[in-house]
């Protein structure tokens, strides 16, 4: 297999740590935010963007939460029992639709040069009010327990900590505010295999 992944990118990156994590080997071809090479590939992928699968028969699969279900399925870290992989796909679209767009869109805005312009003091003010929110959906659900969802990790976890982890450092959400989030992080860091963002 080949992963085309945007090393920087919180959904590239929740790719590459569950291939982490399974102990699955994969051709990475790098293409950097603003880079040449991204450039070049992006005619190519499924809706233009990173990150994308190339199977060995060459499809190509793309959106990061369908490259975890198919890497996921099978695996322990797809739930069996169907309620709790219905609450595990219901955390995944959370993700995408609420947390991603506040927690990595004012990452993004920080951190990639060119988008300096859009991060307005209202902008920047909005997002780390609607994050601190999001976060705090993540706190209570967390708060007693280990996991997301059941008694184990599974791929929610997985989707979750990719921009949640960062959150601080690259958002500047106050993170000590969460200390149930803290204690997850720590357990997915534990994991065997277990790669970090820029590793």
């Amino acid at each position: 297999m080949r992963l085309y992944s945007m090393p920087s990118s919180g959904n590239s990156y929740k790719v590459r740590l569950l291939l982490a994590l399974l102990g699955r080997a994969v051709e990475m071809v790098d293409c950097e935010y603003g880079s040449a090479r991204l450039g070049e590939v992006k005619p190519s992928l499924p809706y233009g963007k990173l990150p994308v699968l190339e199977l060995d028969d060459g499809t190509m699969l793309a959106e990061s939460d369908a490259i975890l279900w198919f890497l996921g399925e099978g695996t322990g870290f797809v739930p069996a029992d169907p309620v709790a992989r219905a609450q595990m796909l219901g955390w995944m679209f959370w993700e995408q639709y609420n947390h991603e767009p506040v927690v990595a869109v004012r990452a993004a805005l920080l951190c990639y040069p060119d988008r300096a312009a859009l991060a307005t003091p209202d902008r920047m003010a909005e997002l780390l009010e609607r994050g601190h929110a999001v976060l705090q959906v993540m706190e209570d659900r967390l708060a007693g327990r280990d996991w997301l969802v059941g008694d184990d990790v599974t791929l929610a976890d997985i989707c979750l900590y990719a921009y949640t982890h960062t959150g601080g450092e690259r958002g500047g959400f106050n993170m000590a505010r969460f200390p149930a989030i803290g204690r997850w992080l720590g357990r997915i860091a534990a994991l065997p295999g277990y790669v970090g963002l820029d590793d």
